[in-house]
């Protein structure tokens, strides 16, 4: 019983990390994701980003979405993993803006090897719900460490649906993690929103979306710091059409 309560708190890191080396480029395939992808995109304003960091950049698809479709020339991107195959499909993936895009592997503690205040975007694309509360709480932590005044987090992951068919999706879902975590890659629905700290976010946007009866909550805060323009949960933000995610 043990066993099974803790993993009904997500994956531990070297648990996570045997299974998305073990599955590779079929990370990719994940039928419900574009949809909330593209909502992220319309929110975040990445054509005005100049430093982007992304944690859990796995196979490195969303790092070639973002750098072919929405971040300018001078914009620079690192993305991290624990996994050694997400980071080898990534760095292949990357090659062709390597003057400008990093990945690296990571592992250990939960502390990124980057300045205080150093980024203005922090992205975490279905990271955070394969991660314990406790994990996810130190990460966004970082994220806050590492964010320039009024820079972006940009968060998707899964969530618990609004409607009966959706939530009769997420009740299968969650019982699936609970008896064979592995089955669903050792994340379940969270909700990201109700846990921020709103002394150090305002939340810029936060829906829930489904697709094909699988709901993504998508969340864009900014950071409150000392010489943020913004400090309200009405901040004036730029909404870019959405467009579909390749």
């Amino acid at each position: 019983m043990r066993a099974q309560g803790r993993k009904r708190e997500g994956l531990s890191q070297e648990e996570a990390k045997r299974f998305y080396d073990s599955i590779g480029k079929k990370q990719d395939i994940q039928f419900y994701e574009n949809r909330a992808l593209s909502l992220l995109m319309s929110f975040s304003n990445f054509g005005s980003a100049r430093k982007v960091f992304e944690f859990g950049c796995g196979t490195g698809r969303l790092a070639v979405e973002l750098l072919t479709r929405h971040l300018g020339e001078n914009c620079s991107y690192l993305g991290v993993d624990i996994s050694e195959t997400m980071i080898g499909l990534c760095v292949e993936r990357l090659s062709r803006w390597k003057a400008r895009a990093e990945a690296r592997l990571v592992g250990g503690p939960i502390r990124f090897d980057v300045p205080d205040g150093s980024y203005d975007r922090f992205v975490a694309a279905y990271v955070l719900d394969l991660l314990s509360e406790s994990d996810a709480g130190k990460v966004m932590a970082e994220a806050y460490r590492i964010m320039e005044p009024d820079g972006l987090l940009c968060v998707v992951s899964l969530a618990r649906g609004d409607t009966p068919f959706c939530r009769a999706v997420s009740a299968a879902w969650l019982k699936l993690f609970t008896y064979k975590p592995y089955w669903v890659g050792g994340c379940r629905p969270i909700e990201i929103g109700k846990s921020l700290d709103r002394e150090l976010w305002g939340v810029v946007h936060d829906e829930v979306i489904s697709a094909f009866g699988v709901s993504s909550e998508v969340l864009v805060a900014r950071a409150l710091k000392n010489g943020s323009r913004i400090e309200t949960e009405n901040a004036t933000t730029i909404v870019q059409p959405e467009q579909p995610f390749s």
